[in-house]
């Protein structure tokens, strides 16, 4: 079986000493701003590529990185070292405050980054910027995933995009009819599946109740999930925690919540499409959609450590894993979009793309990818203050109880 990829991400405090004053807007895919306002120390990137150093230190999410020890047939790390000549040391985390800290160590070279660590990396310089130039692959990868609020910094590129996917509606057909089209079922206040709703058990979490106001509310002004000021912040724990009695099982692991589904232990909660494909697989009547009110999601970049001992072999690691072939096999198994667009035309399963809708940048354009909260708003606001990460920590404890 696949192994799950983001176990609990995005669980954790913000409390790592990086001052995030000042970022740029996170917006919608078709926004390509970058961190307008962060002004992280000053590093230079890579002016051209020398000889590899024999060794490349990866920190990844599991499933990105896989070297066969998981299941024999997958191994894409073996062809990158006999092309290389760098080995690759592999360790892998389960939390994106996790990879923040391992990072910190000064002990790894590259890190595939969600969108909530990769501004803390970038603001406390633990992260160089990258020269795209010497990643040939980088011409291929999705326009709506290059230049954002998460990977880059008034037009500097700290990344090379890996994949991304959306946090779906997922329901019982046996049990949710008709069909849902929005997050009512969830987070309606008459909502007929009290006792069966899943819920994701970090305090990110609090972006997709934001997210539902947003539409819902109108009259508090949410422009942004993760750029939220007090009135805006309270409504959504608020809403919350009336929801919190509702809620069968907060869930960080991925296979206990396609148990819980499977099970009819739950009918409705917020799922990655991979769930869906297994719970499928294994006879669930399940299916998920994309709401009319949009949802979260993630876009995972690899960053290069600016404490890198070995940049040449990080710099080739960096083209190598986003490069088609390698994308498709990884977009396979770990159960995301490939950030390749080649990758779809190479892809051993060809209806990988369609179900994790890899081209569809409408699709994209709908998904508010997970961002730091930090205390300037990150939807341009300057005359309030919004809730950083600990603010949100704390709530999240409130909520749960």
């Amino acid at each position: 079986m696949r192994k799950p990829g983001k176990l609990g991400a995005i669980a954790g405090l913000l409390s790592l000493g990086v001052a995030l004053t000042a970022c740029g807007t996170s917006g919608n895919a078709g926004e390509s701003k970058g961190g307008n306002g962060l002004n992280p120390p000053k590093l230079e990137a890579m002016k051209q590529l020398g000889a590899g150093e024999g060794q490349v230190n990866v920190l990844a999410w599991p499933g990105y990185a896989e070297n066969g020890s998981n299941d024999p047939k997958i191994n894409w790390v073996g062809p990158f070292e006999k092309e290389t000549g760098c080995q690759v040391n592999v360790k892998t985390f389960g939390t994106s405050d996790e990879a923040v800290n391992l990072l910190k160590s000064g002990q790894y070279d590259v890190v595939s980054a969600s969108g909530d660590a990769s501004l803390r990396l970038i603001a406390s310089g633990d992260v160089e910027p990258i020269n795209t130039k010497l990643v040939p692959n980088y011409a291929d990868i999705q326009p709506f995933l290059k230049n954002r609020a998460w990977n880059s910094v008034k037009g500097t590129s700290y990344g090379i995009p890996h994949g991304w996917g959306a946090n779906m509606l997922t329901y019982r057909t046996d049990k949710v009819k008709p069909a849902p089209d929005s997050w009512d079922v969830m987070f309606g206040e008459n909502s007929p599946y009290k006792g069966k709703i899943e819920g994701y058990d970090s305090p990110i979490h609090i972006a997709d109740a934001a997210l539902y106001l947003k539409a819902h509310k109108p009259e508090l002004g949410i422009k942004n999930p993760y750029a939220l000021d007090d009135k805006q912040f309270n409504a959504a724990v608020d809403l919350l925690k009336k929801q919190r009695p509702n809620v069968v099982e907060y869930w960080s692991d991925y296979l206990k919540e396609v148990q819980s589904f499977s099970s009819g232990n739950a009918h409705v909660g917020t799922a990655w499409q991979v769930m869906v494909n297994t719970a499928k697989k294994n006879g669930a009547p399940i299916a998920d959609v994309l709401p009319k009110e949009g949802a979260t999601g993630w876009s995972d970049t690899w960053m290069l450590s600016s404490k890198s001992k070995h940049k040449n072999c990080s710099y080739k690691w960096m083209n190598y894993i986003t490069g088609p072939q390698v994308q498709a096999q990884v977009a396979d198994y770990f159960g995301e979009a490939p950030a390749n667009a080649k990758a779809c035309d190479v892809a051993e399963d060809k209806t990988v793309c369609d179900t994790y809708h890899a081209k569809d940048a409408d699709f994209a354009n709908k998904i508010q990818y997970w961002t730091t909260p930090i205390e300037q708003c990150l939807d341009g606001r300057t005359d309030v203050k919004c809730k950083d990460y600990s603010d949100w920590t704390k709530a999240w404890t409130e909520i749960k109880g």
